[in-house]
């Protein structure tokens, strides 16, 4: 299995989505390195890195399951090859 390193950074607005995150987190926990939350409450928002090593179809997918909750935005930047 071929496996890419990359941190996904997560903008989250709305509050009530938060669980929504963590549940898909969850699911992709074995991939997870690690995770860093910083809650910035001047903002009313929440940010969130994950570091993972994962196939890329799966960072896609995780980020794209992140970035279509309502109130939440997810980037992706990869390690250079």
């Amino acid at each position: 299995m071929d496996t890419k390193v990359a941190v996904i950074a997560i903008i989250v607005k709305d509050s009530s989505a938060a669980g929504d995150v963590n549940a898909l987190l969850h699911e992709y926990d074995k991939y997870i390195i690690g995770r860093m939350g910083v809650p910035y409450r001047a903002k009313e928002m929440n940010i969130i890195s994950i570091a993972i090593d994962a196939p890329q179809d799966d960072i896609n997918k995780l980020a794209g399951a992140i970035g279509r909750i309502n109130g939440v935005t997810a980037k992706t930047v990869n390690a250079p090859e």
